[in-house]
């Protein structure tokens, strides 16, 4: 019973850490003026006719299909339809070009396809150095998109390549991934709010 008791409230007491961590890290004021200035520029793309590429790999392929998810169907509001889409959805193309080309472009050779001068192609790579990431954002640069990037701390390279960098304070992965899609509701909220009159 003791052995238990012991059990509960160390578990208690991880849960706390963890809370506290996140609590800390989404505090911090250079993350929320970069959450600020990405909202603006995506708003002034999507306002003006452009649309949103999302990708990443693992969670951060999660978190791209989440967030234009929420922004193709709805976050809070019933409203117009938002253009965003998410590159790390199509099973075929996938596939398809990590066969032909190899994994790292997969990402690239749909910005290529699919990105027009005025979108914005926002990355997200925990680490900051997803070779495939870096080449998205490189090949959206060469075509005129405006370009978002969102990782860890410290985010090199991707930060040196984006014209937009959100960077989450921390190097514990599980701390980052979860601020991600935190930063990502809090710029469908923006986005919605922006976009829509009602």
């Amino acid at each position: 019973m003791h052995q238990k008791a012991g059990l509960d409230a160390m578990v208690r007491e991880r849960i706390r850490s963890c809370i506290a961590a996140h609590q800390t890290l989404l505090a911090d004021r250079d993350t929320i003026r970069s959450i600020a200035a990405a909202s603006r520029v995506i708003a002034r793309s999507l306002k003006s006719g452009h649309k949103l590429l999302l990708f990443g790999n693992g969670g951060s392929a999660a978190d791209a299909q989440h967030i234009a998810a929420e922004l193709v169907g709805r976050y809070l509001r019933n409203r117009r339809a938002l253009p965003a889409i998410a590159l790390t959805t199509n099973t075929s193309s996938l596939t398809a070009i990590s066969n032909d080309h190899s994994f790292d472009h997969v990402f690239a050779r749909q910005i290529e396809a699919l990105g027009r001068t005025g979108d914005v192609a926002f990355g997200i790579s925990t680490s900051g150095g997803s070779k495939n990431v870096l080449l998205g954002i490189k090949a959206a640069e060469k075509r005129g998109l405006v370009t978002v990037g969102l990782s860890g701390k410290g985010g090199a390279p991707l930060k040196a390549l984006v014209d937009y960098a959100i960077l989450v304070p921390s190097t514990d992965t599980p701390r980052i991934q979860e601020a991600h899609i935190l930063i990502g509701h809090v710029l469908c909220e923006i986005l919605e709010r922006e976009l829509t009159s009602h």
